[in-house]
C-alpha cells in the first residue's frame, strides 16, 4: 500500500486500459493476446469490478470519516466531472475520426466507429449524447460508471455495515433485468450496450471485496492453494479458455462441442453480463487472488507504468479512445501491414503510459512545499 492505495489494483486497472485500447484497434495482431482470447470475460469486466472496489474503498473511508452527505455531494460532484468528461470526449472523438476517414481510402472509419447516426440524425444525435442515449465504439464504458457511480449513495450506508445485503439485492436485480428485458433506450430504439441492471451487480461486488479486504486476516503462507473452490476455479478456466481458443479454428470447434452444451451456452451475452462470462471473471479474479504476491512485484519498472496508468484511469481511459482511431489510420495508411500495426499498438500503449507519468509528476510538482523552520 503507498498513500492509502493498494498499487495490485492500480495495476490491473492498468492493464485493463492496455487490453480494451488493443481490443479497440481493427486486425490489431496484440489484441490476440488480451484477456478476451483466452475466456469468456475480457478487459471490460476488469474495469468495471476494479471501478467498484476504488469507489467503495475511497468515498467509504470519506463517509466513515465525514459522514454520508458529504460522501453523497463528493459522488456526485464527481458523476458530474465524468458527464462533461464524456460530453467533450465524444466531440473529440467525432472530430478525431472525421479528420482521420479523410485520410483513409480503403474503409469507412466513421462507420466502424459507429458515428454514422450522427451524419443522419445530427440534431437528434446531440439531444441523445445529452442524455447518454449516443455511445459510439469505445465510449460505453463511461456512461455506464456515471450511472454505477450515481448509484452508489443509495447503497453505500448499508454496504459499509451490511455488505452480504446489498450484494443479495444486486444479485436479485442483476437475474431479474434479462428475465423482465429491463435496460435503457439508446439511439434507434436499441439499448445500452451494457445493460446497467446487469453489470452493476460486478460494480458491487467489486466494492464488497473492497471491504473484505479491509477487515483483519490472519497471515496464510504462499503455498499452492489446493482448497475445493480453487480447483474448481481452475479447471473452470483451464475449459472456458480451451473452448475461447477453438472459436479461432471453427471446424475444431464444431467437431468437438457438444451440440446440447453449445446450444446452453450460446450466446454469451455480454449486454447482460451472462452467467459463464461472470462466473469466468470471478474464477480468473480469485485464481490471480490466490496465487499473486500482496506485495513487492509491483516494485518493477513495467508493472510502475501500469500502476501508474491505473492511478489516472480516467485520463488514460479518455487518452486510449482518442488513439484508437489514430492508430486504425495510420495502420491503414500502411495497407495493414504487419510491422506497423504492431508499431502503432506499442507507440499508442508507450503515449498512454506518459501520460499517467506526466500526471503522476504534475501532482508532486503541486503538493505544498513543507515549511521551512527557523
Amino acid at each position: 500500500m503507498t498513500n492509502g492505495r493498494d498499487p495490485r489494483i492500480d495495476f490491473f486497472r492498468g492493464l485493463a486500459l492496455i487490453f480494451i485500447f488493443w481490443d479497440h484497434v481493427p486486425q490489431n495482431p496484440l489484441a490476440h493476446f488480451t484477456v478476451r482470447n483466452f475466456g469468456f470475460s475480457d478487459a471490460a469486466e476488469i474495469f468495471v469490478f476494479l471501478a467498484g472496489y476504488a469507489a467503495v474503498l475511497a468515498y467509504g473511508k470519506i463517509a466513515r470519516r465525514d459522514g454520508f452527505l458529504i460522501a453523497t455531494v463528493k459522488i456526485l460532484r464527481r458523476a458530474w466531472v465524468l458527464y462533461v468528461v464524456h460530453i467533450f470526449l465524444l466531440a473529440l472523438l467525432m472530430g478525431i475520426v472525421f479528420f482521420a476517414n479523410s485520410h483513409v481510402e480503403t474503409r469507412d472509419l466513421v462507420q466502424e466507429m459507429g458515428l454514422q447516426y450522427f451524419l443522419s440524425n445530427p440534431q437528434q444525435a446531440l439531444v441523445d449524447e445529452l442524455l447518454l442515449r449516443f455511445k459510439p465504439n469505445l465510449m460505453d464504458p463511461l456512461p455506464l460508471y456515471i450511472l454505477l457511480l450515481i448509484g452508489l449513495p443509495a447503497v453505500l450506508p448499508l454496504m459499509l455495515r451490511k455488505a452480504e445485503y446489498v450484494v443479495g439485492l444486486s444479485v436479485m436485480l442483476y437475474l431479474a433485468a434479462p428475465w423482465f428485458q429491463w435496460n435503457l433506450a439508446a439511439t434507434d430504439g436499441g439499448v445500452w450496450f451494457f445493460n446497467p441492471m446487469a453489470w452493476q451487480l460486478l460494480f458491487i461486488l467489486g466494492g464488497a471485496a473492497a471491504i473484505h479486504g479491509q477487515r483483519p486476516r490472519v497471515p496464510q503462507t504462499r503455498a499452492l492453494p489446493r482448497q475445493p473452490l480453487f480447483v474448481a476455479a481452475a479447471v473452470y478456466l483451464l475449459v472456458t479458455g480451451l473452448i475461447a481458443l477453438s472459436w479461432k479454428w471453427p471446424a475444431i470447434h464444431d467437431a468437438f462441442m457438444p451440440k446440447m452444451l453449445g446450444e446452453w451456452l450460446y450466446p454469451i451475452s455480454k449486454t447482460n453480463l451472462s452467467p459463464v462470462r461472470l462466473l469466468h471473471f470471478l474464477a480468473m479474479a480469485y485464481v490471480v487472488a490466490k496465487l499473486l504476491p500482496s506485495h513487492g512485484w509491483t516494485q518493477n519498472w513495467l508493472a510502475q507504468q501500469s500502476c501508474r496508468m491505473g492511478r489516472y484511469s480516467l485520463e488514460v481511459f479518455c487518452f486510449g479512445v482518442l488513439l484508437a482511431p489514430l492508430a486504425d489510420m495510420l495502420n491503414a495508411q500502411a495497407s495493414d501491414a504487419l510491422a506497423m500495426q504492431i508499431f502503432s499498438a506499442t507507440l499508442g500503449v508507450a503515449l498512454m503510459a506518459m501520460l499517467g507519468a506526466w500526471l503522476d509528476f504534475n501532482k508532486r510538482l503541486n503538493r505544498p512545499m513543507p515549511m521551512a523552520t527557523a
